[in-house]
Parts: structure tokens; C-alpha cells; sequence
């Protein structure tokens, strides 16, 4: 089973990406890099990396994809292609949509009880748990140290950002 949801989520990553760099309209192909970012979170997942996750969704899908589609919005390119919509377009999204349900139900109505026993895992790797027990014991300097690095930056663009000091 994870096997198949592993390729299954890379097959879709990598046919966004893909789709990202064919896409003739920029809004579309943010959209599927938003999908390819969300694809990448789902194989941290399946690594039991989850706050490598979270991470991803958090700062690539969710702020920097968002200011993409913000800036988009602001320039609004399309125009010329307001005219051209038709409703085609609508009814291939919603039988797409019903497609994947039909899917999405079969999957979790093929779904047993039957479970593999994994022997000499460790559950414990990749926890958020585990990793602020390393960095505030193992690398509690250089973590302190990037800490300072980064409030230096902030200082420094606050110090060029204002005109009269």
C-alpha cells in the first residue's frame, strides 16, 4: 500500500511539474506548482518526515506560492481572454472531479484490516519531538548562532528600509 500511494503521489508530482512548464496561461501553471509542492509534502509524509511536511505546505504552498498568485492577480495578464470562456471547460473540471471521487471511494472501499507487520523500525524517526530534542542538544550553538545571523538581517533591512535614522 505504500508502495502504490508513493508512486501514485509522485506520478502526480511529477505530471504537475511537468504541466507547469508546458502551461500557456500563468495562473494554471502557479496552480500546479502549488500541487507539485503539496505532492512533494505528501512523499515527506510518506518518509515519516512529517515536519519536513509541514514545512513545505506551510512556506512553499502556502506563502510563497500565495504571494505568486497575489502578484499574478495584481497584473492581471488574461484580459484578452475573458471573452473566450465557455462552459466546456466547467464540465470537464466537474466529470474530472466526479472521476477522482469514484476513485477515491474505491480506494478506501478496497481498504482491509490486513496490515504488514514492520519488524526493527523505528517509529521515532524523522518526530518533530526528536528533532528539538537534537537541535537544542547536539546543535544548540550553530542553531543559536543562525538565530543571530537571521536577527542581524532583520536589523540590517530595517536599517536600509528606513530613510531618516
Amino acid at each position: 500500500m505504500d508502495q502504490f500511494l508513493f508512486f501514485l503521489v509522485a506520478f502526480l508530482a511529477v505530471a504537475s511539474a511537468v504541466y507547469f512548464v508546458f502551461a500557456r496561461n500563468p495562473l494554471y501553471a502557479i496552480l500546479s506548482l502549488i500541487v507539485t509542492m503539496f505532492s512533494i509534502a505528501g512523499m515527506y509524509i510518506l518518509l515519516n518526515a512529517q515536519f519536513l511536511a509541514i514545512i513545505q505546505i506551510i512556506v512553499y504552498a502556502g506563502a510563497i506560492m500565495v504571494l505568486f498568485l497575489y502578484i499574478l492577480m495584481m497584473l492581471n495578464l488574461n484580459k484578452q481572454d475573458e471573452s473566450k470562456k465557455n462552459n466546456t471547460l466547467k464540465f470537464a473540471g466537474v466529470f474530472t472531479a466526479g472521476l477522482l471521487l469514484i476513485g477515491v471511494l474505491g480506494v478506501f472501499r478496497g481498504v482491509s484490516d490486513n496490515q504488514i507487520v514492520l519488524e526493527n523500525v523505528d517509529k521515532g524517526v524523522g518526530l518533530t519531538k526528536n528533532l528539538g530534542r537534537l537541535l537544542f542538544n547536539e546543535y544548540v550553538l550553530p542553531f543559536e548562532l543562525a538565530s543571530i545571523l537571521i536577527l542581524a538581517g532583520i536589523v540590517g533591512a530595517v536599517l536600509i528600509g528606513k530613510k531618516d535614522l
